[in-house]
């Protein structure tokens, strides 16, 4: 594989150490500053420097993280354009591994796991609703996690909404919508403005797969996810899996973040988040039964003993 360009380089003062990842609009980079140290260091790619759509929403990104200043919200360090052109963001280093790796490999979690976890992303989403910022985008890949210390830290809004914004500013292009379309609430399907019970949608999903290792809809390809969400309830958290179940009060919890109608959810991600704790108290995990859950989980996600 070719080296990358840019590693070895420093842009913006930023030492560029290696790559780390790369999305559909930026490349990461693990870089490192005089005065900042380490950081992630997401440049936008070559090839959407004049795309304003593409810009637009990575400066975005920097106002949002900005705005939302909280301990488990990825701190935002710096954004600009270098001399050479090239839009960055500097945001702060998140120990740990991206949740959607560590789910796929170790779901279901045990319960008091599951807690911790969905606990540390609704008091992070709250604080951005606090501020009038819907995420959007609240799904495991957004969402950097240590195992070691079961610490979380949201990231990633460049799609994000402020709520506060001009009608025109917020809606998008009928028959369009923004997000991943495995986490993303019904309601945003229509391309309406969606407020931030879209999040707590999507945080139920987040929870749902922690303690199944599935999603709550079996579409094998994006046209029938999208009529599924639209058409259909999402399966319930005792029947994902067979031989995985949990006491009906944890079940009723996750099916009511998950309910079609916004206003059927709770009142907002935290009160989900308490409700999910209060239900898993005295629950290990998930009880399975014969076959084995670990050999069954192992199967499902195509892993080796």
């Amino acid at each position: 594989m070719a080296k990358d360009p840019f590693v070895g380089t420093v842009i913006a003062g930023y030492s560029i150490l290696d790559r780390v990842g790369e999305g559909g609009t930026a490349v990461v980079y693990r870089a490192e500053h005089p005065e900042h140290g380490a950081v992630a260091l997401k440049i936008l790619k070559d090839k959407l420097r004049q795309d304003k759509t593409a810009v637009t929403r990575f400066l975005r990104e920097a106002q949002f993280g900005g705005r939302v200043v909280h301990p488990k919200v990825v701190r935002t360090i710096d954004a600009g354009q270098s001399p050479e052109g090239y839009h960055f963001l500097a945001i702060e280093w998140a120990p740990g591994d991206i949740l959607e790796g560590y789910a796929k490999r170790n779901a279901p979690l045990k319960s008091d796991e599951v807690t911790a976890i969905i606990l540390q992303i609704a008091d992070a989403v709250y604080a951005a609703h606090a501020t009038g910022v819907v995420h959007r985008d609240l799904k495991p890949e957004n969402l950097m996690y240590d195992p070691a210390s079961r610490n979380v830290k949201l990231l990633d809004f460049g799609i994000a909404m402020a709520t506060d914004a001009a009608a025109d500013d917020r809606l998008t292009r009928a028959g369009f919508f923004v997000g991943t379309l495995m986490y993303v609430a019904p309601e945003a399907l229509s391309g309406e403005v969606v407020t931030a019970a879209a999040d707590q949608y999507s945080l139920g999903t987040i929870a749902y797969l922690l303690m199944t290792g599935v999603l709550p809809y079996t579409a094998k390809t994006p046209r029938d996810m999208f009529t599924q969400l639209l058409t259909q309830s999402p399966i319930a958290l005792n029947k994902a899996v067979q031989g995985i179940t949990y006491p009906s009060g944890v079940e009723s919890v996750v099916m009511k973040a998950l309910a079609k109608a916004p206003a059927d959810r709770f009142p907002d991600v935290l009160a989900f988040a308490k409700a999910l704790e209060i239900a898993l108290q005295g629950v290990d995990g998930a009880s399975s039964g014969e076959g084995g859950l670990v050999s069954r989980m192992k199967g499902l996600f195509g892993l080796k003993s």
